[in-house]
């Protein structure tokens, strides 16, 4: 019998790039075999992946809070690709889809996921956030049902970043919005630039936002904001008189400033993450004022809707992203914004 000739073709070895964290201040792009095909994900070709400040945090800091960089990780979880390979039990997609991915996947069975505040799941699997690997390399293996259809007129840059846009939309549901009220934002970063156009989209009386950068100051403006001041210039004549206020820096100084400026009967939405777990907070205004405070972490059903406001031109990321890198270029990325943090809002990794 004559040797068969099929065992005598290998199959070729794709091998793909990844960037790695291996400790705080050190990133390595290594070379790693393509993610395996289960039947019921989607491999998934990255486009665009915005550089997130949880991903810069760990970078300078090696971990936040309880979550530490133990082994080396890839970063990266605000991300848009094209399908690359679907597995035999998906049948809503198809090679070559575009699509915004939603970097957390629940466990889907418990108490916060069947009542669809899966964002709390205690099981959630999450990219970027240690063990788990993001979206810093050139394909990942990802579940459908956080997979997004991207409408030709929406980009990949802007398809990453429905990721923040999310957490804008969210800050928008829970805040106890009314028609015609008047908006605080303490932070002008991309989350608050975003919360600036969500707000402004419903309807807004008046839009204020504050931050220590002159150039994030700029930018808030061109998002829509009516009035963008430093920090430490909101006077006493905003005394009680925002029915809502947001506190998007994650810093002592906004986190007091929340309680001073909105009326009584109002609503305070924290956001911004902070370094330390533990701060101080007037608690004598807010039984005084009988303020409702509403913690935000990350979103859940939201985007659907970030990607219509996409669609329908309701959402501008052109003022936000300030800069962009090729994926060669991802470690110059991370260390110009380490050694520069001024003039930066959003940066944006684009791949070939």
């Amino acid at each position: 019998m004559e040797p068969s000739k099929v065992k005598n073709q290998k199959k070729e070895r794709v091998i793909l790039k990844a960037s790695y964290l291996l400790e705080k201040g050190l990133m390595e792009t290594r070379e790693i075999p393509p993610p395996e095909l289960e039947d019921d994900k989607v491999l998934v070709n990255i486009k665009s992946v915005g550089i997130c400040g949880s991903d810069l945090h760990y970078y300078q800091h090696g971990k936040i809070d309880k979550f530490v960089v133990e082994e080396p990780l890839i970063l990266g979880h605000e991300a848009s690709g094209v399908v690359h390979k679907v597995g035999n039990n998906v049948s809503k997609f198809s090679i070559g889809d575009r699509v915004a991915i939603e970097p957390g996947v629940p466990c889907g069975r418990c108490q916060y996921c069947r009542q669809g505040d899966y964002n709390l799941c205690p099981d959630m699997v999450f990219m970027a956030t240690p063990p788990i690997d993001g979206a810093f390399q050139e394909i990942i293996s990802h579940h459908p049902d956080f997979l997004f259809p991207l409408p030709e007129n929406v980009s990949f840059e802007a398809g990453a970043l429905v990721e923040p846009l999310a957490i804008a939309l969210n800050i928008y549901q829970k805040a106890n919005f009314s028609l015609g009220d008047r908006v605080l934002i303490l932070g002008a970063g991309t989350v608050g630039q975003l919360t600036i156009q969500a707000f402004k989209d419903a309807g807004a009386e008046m839009i204020v936002a504050t931050d220590i950068d002159d150039y994030s100051l700029e930018v808030a403006l061109k998002s829509g904001a009516d009035i963008a001041i430093h920090s430490k210039e909101l006077s006493n004549k905003y005394d009680d008189y925002f029915d809502i206020v947001i506190e998007a820096a994650g810093v002592q100084e906004t986190l007091l400033q929340t309680t001073s400026y909105v009326k009584p009967g109002g609503s305070v939405v924290l956001v911004g993450m902070a370094p330390e777990s533990i701060m101080e907070y007037e608690i004598g205004k807010i039984l005084n004022k009988e303020l409702t405070i509403r913690g935000i972490f990350r979103y859940a059903n939201e985007y659907p809707r970030g990607i219509n406001m996409l669609k329908k031109g309701s959402i501008d990321f052109e003022p936000i992203i300030t800069e962009r890198y090729a994926f060669s270029e991802i470690e110059k990325a991370f260390s110009t914004l380490t050694d520069n943090p001024k003039n930066h809002i959003k940066a944006m990794v684009n791949f070939a």
